[in-house]
């Protein structure tokens, strides 16, 4: 069958869905300050909401989001959160108030969760096998451009005005969306008004996953022992053991437990969570260790970032061809190895010196190595959603988003504690970090990526070899001929007397 000759296309609208989303999550950051003055006297409490709010809400409704995707229609789905979030961010840029502002972030981000998993539903399909690494690798390219690039055009544009960097998503969207309607593939959909929706099951996803981000997201402020914190985290735990029996026992659950059995999708999510712990304690840590410790402007901070996804985009346009030479788990441990080797990198040589050769010598080469870590190993990860049978792409896209969302959220909240809570006002957005941060803090943190990477390169380890996973689609096939006839020989049997 030829390759779809939209393809790349295709792909380039769904990139753009997940800039967007990944870039509002990172720029809103840096606009905090600015924000904060023109609500003033608003609380840091209050103003914390304008990022957390998104936060939570994103990553709770990933899993939901994309169920509803995979049953409705992806292109549907997909135009539908890319319109809501452009609407969305025109009323952020023109709330007069903190509360209709933060009102706004939480539709950005019921928005985004529809757009993420979908975006990469959406492109999948339309590659042949042997290019999906390919594919994949360009996608998280495209966010780790911006996450990276976030306090650069985050700063650029609140400089000018805060409002700019909700007004800068409009176009975007215009423009996404007309190329949309015309480009995206038609997924079979529309099944929902006829299949049984697992609404108890979709409630314990949201609670579990909601408050269990709520809990990381809002520990530094609350206290990590507080009465809120240990409440809101069991109210995680607890509706997570319950979904986890609920998914057991339903007929069509949310989240089919038959996803983790299918192989490499189990470690995809687990490799993709420690992952991701890692990254955010590399990123926030290299932040706070120029902007506090070297005294960088924001500005010059993100500049100093920038070899981290330069080296990403080079290694990305070559993952495909470095996956189809090695395999996937060759080139996963490689990629989560490289992200090790970084953290060890920076805890051996990086210290309070700042300029000149502080930086060229004892900092830049950890942040090439982490760019070549993440361009191996997250496209390697996210293709897990290619081993997944057609009608749950989203909804297994949506499983890879959440460990990210979740990983993120836990590694901003255990450098913040092992930090003893330095860092924590530039983090949330109120100015300066306190003074003097000491790079022992930042060694600690960097210890916990270390390790959290290390757990990544054992995730890898457990995929299978030789690239039979994603990057061919054939693992789930035998498994769900044998459903097939299973539910065949269940239609055949004649009903109990």
């Amino acid at each position: 069958m030829p390759a779809d000759p939209r393809r790349w296309l295709v792909l380039a609208i769904a990139s753009a869905a997940q800039f967007l989303a990944v870039l509002d999550l990172i720029a809103v950051t840096i606009a905090f300050p600015a924000i904060g003055r023109d609500f003033a006297p608003a609380s840091a409490s209050a103003l914390s909401w304008v990022l957390n709010g998104y936060t939570v809400v994103l990553a709770a409704l990933l899993v939901p989001a994309g169920r509803i995707a995979d049953e409705a229609g992806r292109r549907r789905c997909f135009l539908i959160g890319m319109v809501l979030f452009g609407l969305a961010s025109a009323a952020c840029g023109a709330a007069p108030t903190l509360g209709l502002l933060v009102a706004a972030r939480v539709v950005q981000g019921v928005a985004a969760a529809v757009l993420i998993p979908t975006s990469l539903s959406l492109a999948l399909p339309v590659f042949p096998p042997h290019e999906r690494a390919t594919a994949v690798g360009a996608w998280t390219a495209v966010s780790a451009v911006a996450a990276s690039s976030g306090p650069v055009i985050g700063g650029l544009l609140a400089a000018s005005d805060w409002r700019l960097v909700f007004l800068i998503n409009v176009p975007v969207v215009v423009l996404a969306v007309a190329a949309g309607v015309r480009l995206l593939p038609r997924s079979v959909g529309g099944r929902v008004v006829r299949q049984r929706w697992d609404l108890p099951g979709a409630a314990l996803v949201l609670v579990c996953i909601g408050a269990l981000v709520t809990a990381c997201v809002q520990a530094p402020e609350w206290g990590y022992t507080a009465p809120a914190t240990l409440v809101v985290l069991g109210v995680g735990v607890a509706a997570g053991a319950l979904g986890v029996r609920h998914a057991r026992r339903a007929a069509e659950p949310v989240v089919d437990p038959a996803l983790f059995r299918t192989p490499g999708f189990g470690a995809a999510t687990l490799g993709l969570l420690s992952y991701f712990v890692a990254y955010s304690v590399m990123m926030l840590g290299a932040t706070l260790l120029f902007t506090d410790v070297w005294h960088y402007s924001v500005r010059t901070a993100g500049l100093a970032l920038a070899p981290w996804p330069l080296t990403v985009l080079v290694v990305s346009a070559l993952s495909g061809r470095i996956v189809r030479a090695v395999g996937e788990r060759a080139a996963g441990v490689i990629g989560s190895l490289c992200f090790v080797a970084a953290a060890s990198w920076w805890l051996g040589y990086a210290d309070d010196g700042g300029a000149g050769t502080h930086y060229a010598v004892r900092f830049l080469p950890g942040l090439v190595l982490a760019g070549i870590g993440t361009g191996l190993y997250q496209p390697v990860m996210f293709a897990a959603a290619g081993l997944l049978p057609a009608r749950r792409l989203s909804v297994g896209s949506g499983v890879l988003m959440v460990s990210r969302q979740v990983g993120t959220a836990l590694g901003v909240a255990v450098l913040i504690a092992v930090m003893g809570g330095q860092g924590q006002g530039r983090h949330q957005g109120q100015g300066h970090g306190q003074q003097g941060l000491e790079m022992g803090a930042l060694r600690t943190g960097w210890i916990v990526a270390a390790v959290t990477g290390a757990v990544a390169v054992g995730a890898a380890i457990t995929l299978r070899p030789g690239g039979d996973g994603a990057t061919r689609g054939q693992a789930t096939r035998p498994t769900n001929r044998r459903r097939d006839r299973t539910a065949a020989a269940g239609q055949r049997r004649p009903p109990a007397p």
